[in-house]
């Protein structure tokens, strides 16, 4: 299985008034232009996946829909309570094993510092690995079973500026 970890792209800043809940705050204009470029740049790199996988925070499904959008996949878009700020890893990965484990390749868009979490706890068994997915960044993992634990292996891990200037 190939799991793409994507973290959303800009959004609003915490502080900003009327985003007191912070579920409800959007990409910026800036973050929806470089989301753009970014997906772009998948494509480039013939980026696939039979599923997007976003939390349903709302600056994660934009990004997830960003992409879905570039890449014609509208249908492939689901949201997964999961993947929101707090969610368990554990239940994350019982839940791709349940619902999606028969899929080669799965898109995950959520926060940090999940996003690192899982990539650490995959790669290294825990998550005692410092990574830094920056918004709009994308890992590419590869394992033969998922499971919670040292399962993966990292193919890449490519910042938004590496990103935009494909």
């Amino acid at each position: 299985m190939e799991l793409y970890l994507l973290r959303h792209a800009i959004a609003v800043p915490r502080e900003t008034p009327g985003y007191d809940d912070d579920s409800k705050r959007p990409l910026t204009p800036e973050g929806k232009r470089k989301m753009r470029r970014i997906a772009g740049a998948m494509q480039a790199l013939d980026v696939q996946f039979d599923l997007i996988l976003s939390s349903p925070f709302t600056r994660a499904r934009q990004t997830a829909e960003i992409v879905a959008e570039v890449f014609q996949a509208e249908k492939k878009l689901v949201l997964e309570d999961t993947l929101a700020v707090g969610g368990d890893l554990r239940t994350l990965i019982n839940r791709i094993n349940t619902a999606y484990g028969t899929l080669e390749r799965i898109m995950l868009v959520g926060h940090e510092p999940s996003m690192s979490e899982l990539i650490s706890v995959l790669i290294a068994g825990d998550t005692r690995v410092s990574i830094t997915l920056r918004k709009g960044g994308l890992c590419k993992l590869t394992t033969s079973a998922l499971r919670y634990g040292q399962c993966a292996t990292l193919d890449c891990l490519l910042a938004p500026r590496q990103l935009t200037r494909l």
